[in-house]
């Protein structure tokens, strides 16, 4: 693939992650991590363009969606998490696992090393456990069949569950390990033992509208592109 073509492929969805940001989310969904719809198309994103491409384009999105829907100058920083959540997505698609399990080793390590962690619901994470569970699973079962025929749709919701949770997690990392839940929001263990609890509600449904979008749109969008010569071939 050409080089322009490359980069026009990349200001699409970079136009598309501004759309999602920008439009706010729904109120019934506004306990959970994301204000916006990015968390649809981020991992779709990395699946298309790759790691370091994803990563742009989600990053190009967010910056400039965050602008056009402001929700904070502290936001700019946590939603870095998104084309994070980008990358692990694409690595997790083309099964560069210890990439992935070493990103989830040590950034759930930070947070249970944190002393007030040990003051939070153990159940408040558990999508983020599951997905951790499942990337090891992942890694240690996956063959190519797992990217063809019915195990196709599996395999990418899968993967953008993985991509949404390193997300997560980082968002996690940010507030707990580097305590800005106290130095920029003030924020008592009783405010973050309320945060945990509609976390674990709310944001394992965004995570799950996003897998059953990414299984759906991803095959057909994947198979055009790749007719096209616009994305690379299949994992292998």
């Amino acid at each position: 693939m050409q080089r322009g073509q490359r980069v026009a492929l990349v200001a699409v969805f970079a136009s598309l992650s501004v759309v999602c940001d920008a439009v706010a989310g729904l109120p019934q969904l506004i306990e959970g991590v994301w204000y916006g719809w990015i968390f649809l198309v981020a991992p779709i994103s990395g699946i298309v363009l790759g790691p370091t491409e994803g990563f742009v384009a989600t990053f190009l999105g967010v910056l400039v969606g965050h602008t056009l829907y402001p929700r904070g100058v502290v936001e700019y920083l946590f939603t870095v998490g998104a084309p994070i959540g980008s990358m692990v997505t694409a690595c997790a698609y083309r099964n560069q696992w210890s990439i992935v399990i070493l990103y989830y080793s040590v950034l759930l390590g930070a947070y249970f090393a944190s002393p007030v962690a040990a003051h939070l619901p153990l159940w408040g994470m558990w999508d983020t456990y599951l997905a951790y569970g499942i990337l090891l699973l992942m890694a240690l079962t996956w063959n190519q069949g797992h990217t063809r025929g019915r195990g196709r749709r599996l395999y990418l919701a899968a993967c953008t569950l993985i991509g949404l949770e390193a997300d997560v997690l980082f968002r996690i990392f940010l507030f707990i390990p580097c305590q800005t839940y106290a130095s920029l929001f003030n924020f008592t263990v009783a405010d973050l033992r309320v945060i945990w609890g509609a976390g674990a509600v709310v944001t394992p449904i965004q995570v799950g509208l996003a897998s059953v979008f990414t299984a759906t749109l991803a095959p057909p969008l994947l198979t055009t592109l790749l007719s096209l010569n616009q994305v690379h071939r299949e994992p292998t």
